[in-house]
């Protein structure tokens, strides 16, 4: 079983201090991420986002899983405007389509380490058990991140740094197009997502990111990884910033 830490300083803050930052650690065994690409404009994804929503009250999320849900944008004019949408979203969907050699993009998409995973209804997630370095991330303000990484594997180069804010316990009334009238129910939504390169020394790489302070939702969750240029995740991090309800 893999070790998770999320901790936040309870040091005295003096005036003028930095506010305490909320840190998260995966153990060295890899941490699968669970990605899934979404829409309220479709009719298919209510059940696979419950689905996913299921994680909430899963002894391994964090541990074992890390979900994250990208809602595409190309749903959009076909009568409802999913406020959760991004272009950035559907471009990730489809360099991913790409490397598949895949014709279409679809949702809903579930993707588990970079690989495309169509038997989610059916099929048991299985977390990796290969050992693979342990990274840790420290939050401040929400809006403050910075990351290291110590993988076991001393010949990677060029990895990256991918961080994404997640909304939790949301909800969206559709009026409109294939799901009007549903009340939608969204955790572990994407509402902000960052990637940059990650600086090494030694066997030992850093990276850090500022996010704008510009989502209309509070984020609820963080969840990062590190890949290398072929985009596969190597190992994952991330957790609650606010109560799980």
């Amino acid at each position: 079983m893999l070790e998770f830490a999320a901790a936040t300083s309870n040091a005295q803050q003096g005036p003028g201090s930095p506010p305490p930052a909320t840190v998260f650690e995966s153990s060295q065994s890899q941490v699968t991420l669970l990605e899934l690409f979404t829409s309220e404009g479709c009719s298919s994804c209510p059940p696979a986002e419950a689905w996913l929503n299921k994680f909430k009250s899963n002894p391994e999320l964090w541990n074992r899983v890390v979900p994250v849900a990208f809602h595409v944008d190309y749903w959009n004019r076909l009568g409802w405007h999913d406020r959760f949408s991004r272009p950035e979203f559907t471009e990730r969907q489809r360099h991913y389509a790409a490397a598949w050699q895949s014709e279409s993009l679809y949702t809903p998409s579930f993707v588990v380490n970079g690989r495309e995973w169509r038997d989610w209804d059916r099929a048991i997630l299985t977390a990796s058990t290969a050992k693979v370095g342990k990274v840790q991330v420290s939050l401040t303000n929400q809006t403050e991140l910075a990351a290291t990484f110590e993988p076991e594997n001393s010949s990677l180069q060029h990895l990256q740094l991918n961080v994404a804010l997640l909304g939790a316990h949301l909800e969206s009334d559709v009026r409109r197009g294939e799901n009007s009238g549903r009340k939608l129910r969204h955790d572990f939504v994407a509402l902000q997502f960052a990637k940059i390169e990650m600086v090494s020394e030694g066997n030992r790489w850093t990276g850090s990111v500022s996010f704008p302070n510009k989502s209309e939702e509070k984020p609820g969750a963080i969840a990062a990884w590190i890949t290398t240029d072929a985009e596969r995740p190597i190992q994952t991090t991330g957790g609650w910033l606010t109560p799980a309800k």
